[in-house]
């Protein structure tokens, strides 16, 4: 019998045990959610580093009956990896790959270990002929522990199957400490001479037979009846035919019987050649019911998406997010692969041949090109984030919601099951978005449940019981690769017969017979409307100064509640790859410093368990956003948009509100205040900064010693460079921010040669500020008064475009200014902002061309808010235009973004962040121009190459500088 967990002091009571344990409510409130629509208070969180840690754990939470719960990457979809004991995070540290073997072809793994770090670990040691093949599409944040335990499958999975396809062995730590290896023909003690342990591993043996022997019968007729059966335990692998085999009778257990502390893993061949048949339909039935005439082709992969995800796609990141997209409203990926590409292209063409002779496909296209490949397959693998907050052309969006997410019927089965269940959706007046593995029969929809008020919840009951009924008729399985957990296991006797119920029951005593491993899974399950996240928030007025246009649900929780509410849990800022966010978490790989983990703790401080000043006086989520470097590329890499440099802004606002700030709020965050200054006396101030005075200044800044100052600009300097700084009837405004008139004025002269010389005449504005150190430190009504002022300069009522400089400052006018000033004058004028990289990709498309030779080679460290504003690809557009050859980026945030990297406090996870991207480019490319637009990452680039990069670092406006000497921005 468990306990609850406020009954029991967690760290009095393993306070013999040598592991890792944090139960402060900051760290509780992030362990609090999994990536579905439940929420559970753990009693604690646990960071074991080995199975002994694990051991000893369990056999003191044994003996007091507290419940354990295993979790991985966290991004359980049915609420498998939360609950109110104590949670075990395996991410942390048990994240090796221990050995691999290409002779057995199998690797030996630690639980922690992520998937596709496994799989490029094997790819490394084998040279590119083996792999691991489950590939969920969150397999850049999912674990080996916790594709085991969901038995999880992947986009390829039509290919190789499931998890349990390829386990070969499983260490185990049972309820009592107990340590067990489970395999393909039984179980054993996993440490030679542990007695006890092979006792209990000879009694676990014996009643698993009698178990099978008592539903021998039930077991052949219920279990693994279609390729993507996952719910309930798969017990039909202990039958006689099968082998007895105890390792993949436990994958898809869902902590509930063991915890999986090791795995041996088997490996597959990679193909030698492949490309992608893009497949367009008019919809989703129309494309499932070609799936039978794909199938014959032996596709690696047959995965589908629906218009809804690909517009909201190209509305969050932009239109070259996704690739040119055959006509239709929904497609199929097809993914074909054989010997050389030629025999593959053959086999595409006639697949697509006999397609368009069932007549329904409307086109459909190869893709060969391994980069396109990649962007189209993160329109897939990015559907479950994409399709949770649809965007509409008027700029509303649909919330939907997970429940009935995972769903699998036989592959020719597939459209008729779907046809079926549209007409449920229009029944319950609900919307469902639909995507996933077409070709083993598993759609992922997500649903627009209202989990906030009674009414909703009672839908959602009476739906999901429907939908689960509806699935078995066809001879389905409520889950096809999540997992049952919270979100299906009370309708498993929809699917299943009493005797294999209990069946269910017995062999999770078995394995526990106290029951404390992740209790209400599978077995005695809770309702599935019980724990919502959503149920019980109340509507409170959370006044904030960023107009924030959410959803909301009628009832006040709009605003500032809901867009925090924009996680969901899938975890790519978890990631360690692709993308810039989030760079924090790359330095320290805790939770605390993910989006992940801001935004779980802001859901908390939303939920109204303390006043709204109380929630804006909260320590844990200042404690949680300290690290938040305010990249801004949440806003663009997260699938469901989260924004956190605004949240955190918004937040600190009220936060030190009565409260005095860090020094370096005034320091930093007023520094265009200060540049006024020091631009009229900038030969005393720099003078005083070559002094030991340097040090004493700084510090009273609240500035770290370690980074070094570039020198100050005078204004007569500005002056000289800029020359005349108005242009009547010029027909472009050239807006040079703080950061350039007071530190790089070379290039805003630059800039401006740049314009004129492809015969644009310029309006040089100098004397407006865009608000960023403003908004960055969270004085959100300074930030407001000075964008105000600058939005009614610039709205002069022309279309002429704001070309900005400073990448920073472009973005904080093209998004920050309309959400903060909130006028028409601040939207007309957001809309005509451009980066200056923007401005050449302009001015190359009218037919200009720089008059000197540019470098053939460029290292670009494109500035994190141009990245999440203007898109991913800006820089590397504006230098093809110009003719530049080869562009080596350097994806991820420099570290210093903006004040970040300046305070004292927050020097060290500067250059931690440096070294994901950055500081490796400059390594290997030591004689290559280092593009920086923007003043961070130059001073960042100049820190990191002991400030000799004046002349290698360089702004895009003086690489094309026609007065540059032919040859001299030529490595």
């Amino acid at each position: 019998m468990t306990v609850d967990a406020t009954d029991i002091p967690i760290t009095d009571l393993l306070q013999s045990c040598t592991v890792e344990i944090d139960t402060t409510t900051r760290r509780l409130a992030e362990y609090s959610y999994d990536a579905s629509n439940y929420r559970l208070t753990p009693a604690g969180v646990a960071f074991p580093r080995s199975a002994t840690e694990v051991s000893e754990v369990l056999a003191v939470c044994h003996q007091a009956g507290l419940a354990i719960i295993a979790r991985g990457g966290g991004t359980s979809m049915a609420g498998n990896a939360i609950g109110g004991g104590l949670v075990l995070d395996f991410s942390r540290y048990m994240d090796q790959v221990v050995a691999i073997d290409p002779h057995t072809r199998t690797a030996v793994v630690e639980p922690g270990v992520i998937l596709s770090e496994l799989s490029q670990a094997v790819e490394a040691h084998t040279g590119g002929t083996l792999t691991f093949a489950p590939d969920p599409s969150s397999k850049t944040r999912a674990t080996v522990g916790g594709s085991v335990a969901n038995d999880a499958c992947g986009n390829h999975s039509v290919r190789y199957g499931r998890t349990a396809d390829h386990v070969v062995s499983l260490d185990l730590v049972l309820a009592d400490g107990t340590r067990l290896t489970a395999t393909r023909s039984g179980i054993e003690a996993t440490v030679a001479g542990d007695t006890a342990a092979a006792e209990r591993a000879e009694q676990i043996t014996a009643q698993l037979k009698d178990l099978t022997r008592d539903y021998l019968s039930q077991f052949r007729l219920e279990l693994g009846q279609i390729p993507r059966q996952v719910s309930g335990f798969h017990l039909s692998h202990l039958l006689p035919e099968n082998g007895f085999d105890v390792a993949r009778a436990l994958v898809g257990s869902e902590g509930a019987c063991a915890i999986v502390v090791g795995a041996t893993v088997g490996l597959v061949d990679v193909p030698a050649s492949a490309l992608l048949l893009i497949l367009g339909y008019d919809d989703v039935v129309d494309a499932a019911r070609d799936i039978e005439s794909i199938l014959r082709y032996c596709p690696a992969a047959v995965e589908g998406i629906d218009e809804q995800i690909v517009e909201t796609m190209r509305a969050r990141r932009g239109a070259d997010s996704v690739a040119d997209l055959p006509t239709g409203h929904a497609w199929l990926y097809v993914d074909l692969d054989g010997e050389d590409i030629d025999s593959v292209s053959a086999q595409a063409q006639q697949l697509l041949t006999e397609l368009r002779e069932n007549g329904r496909v409307l086109d459909g296209r190869e893709v060969r090109d391994p980069a396109a490949r990649r962007k189209l397959w993160r329109v897939r693998e990015d559907g479950a984030g994409l399709s949770s907050r649809l965007d509409n052309p008027d700029g509303t969006s649909v919330t939907s919601w997970p429940g009935w997410e995972d769903s699998a019927v036989a592959p020719e089965n597939l459209a008729d099951y779907l046809a079926d269940f549209r007409l449920l959706l229009t029944e319950f007046d609900l919307i469902g978005v639909m995507y996933g593995h077409f070709g083993a029969g598993c759609m992922h929809i997500r649903i627009t449940f209202d989990q906030r008020t009674d009414e909703g919840r009672d839908v959602m009951a009476r739906f999901l019981r429907a939908a689960a009924r509806l699935v078995v008729k066809h001879g389905g399985t409520l889950s096809g690769e999540h997992g049952d957990g919270r979100a299906r296991s009370e309708l498993l006797p929809e699917m299943y017969s009493p005797a294999i119920m209990a069946s269910f029951a017995r062999f999770k005593e078995i394995f526990d017979p106290g029951g404390v491993l992740n209790p209400g899974i599978i077995v005695n399950p809770p309702a599935v409307t019980d724990d919502l996240a959503l149920a019980g928030v109340p509507a409170l007025p959370w006044r904030t100064s960023f107009t924030l246009h959410e959803t909301g649900n009628g009832d006040g929780t709009g605003g500032f509640a809901d867009a925090v509410q924009r996680c969901i849990g899938v975890g790519r800022c978890r990631s360690h790859s692709g993308g810039v966010m989030c760079p924090s978490y790359r330095a320290t790989g805790d939770e605390k410093d993910s989006t992940r983990g801001r935004s779980r703790v802001l859901q908390d401080m939303v939920r109204g368990a303390r006043t709204v000043d109380e929630g804006w006086a909260s320590e844990d989520v200042r404690d949680a956003l300290d690290l938040c470097l305010s990249c801004k590329a949440c806003s663009t890499d997260c699938p469901t948009g989260v924004d956190m440099a605004t949240y955190k802004s918004e937040f600190f606002d009220h936060y030190y509100s009565g409260r005095i700030r860090p020094m370096a709020h005034y320091s930093l965050g007023w520094l265009p205040r200060w540049l006024k200054l020091t631009s009229r006396m900038a030969p005393v101030v720099n003078a005083a900064l070559a002094t030991p005075l340097k040090s004493l200044a700084l510090g009273m800044g609240g500035l770290t010693t370690e980074r070094a100052l570039p020198p100050f600009a005078s204004r007569r300097q500005l002056a000289k460079l800029l020359g005349e700084t108005r242009a009547a009837g010029g027909d472009v405004v050239l807006f040079v921010d703080s950061f350039t008139q007071g530190f790089r004025p070379e290039v805003a002269a630059a800039a401006r040669r740049v314009i004129d010389d492809a015969d644009h005449t310029c309006e040089v504005r100098t004397d407006l500020c865009c608000g960023l150190t403003w908004i960055s430190t969270g004085q959100l009504k300074q930030a407001k008064k000075r964008m105000a002022r600058t939005a009614a300069a610039l709205d002069d009522g022309t279309d002429r475009p704001i070309v900005v400089t400073e990448p920073s400052c472009a973005a904080a006018l093209r998004k920050d200014l309309p959400e903060l000033v909130n006028t028409d004058a601040a939207r007309r004028v957001a809309a005509r902002v451009r980066s200056f990289a923007e401005q050449v990709t302009v001015q190359a498309s009218e037919g200009w061309t720089p008059r000197h030779r540019v470098p053939g080679e460029v290292t670009v460290q494109t500035h994190c808010h141009e990245y999440a504003v203007f898109g991913a690809e800006t820089q590397r557009r504006a230098l093809n235009a110009v003719g530049v050859t080869t562009v080596r980026e350097a994806t991820g945030c420099c570290g210093v973004a903006g004040n970040f990297g300046f305070e004292r406090n927050h020097y060290d996870a500067s250059m931690a962040v440096a070294e994901q991207a950055l500081a490796p480019a400059l390594r290997t490319f030591p004689q290559t121009t280092v593009l920086t637009d923007g003043f961070s990452c130059h001073m960042q680039v100049r820190q990191l190459t002991d400030n000799q990069s004046s002349g290698a670092s360089v702004h895009l406006a003086q690489i094309l500088d026609p007065h540059t000497p032919q040859g001299e921005n030529t490595p």
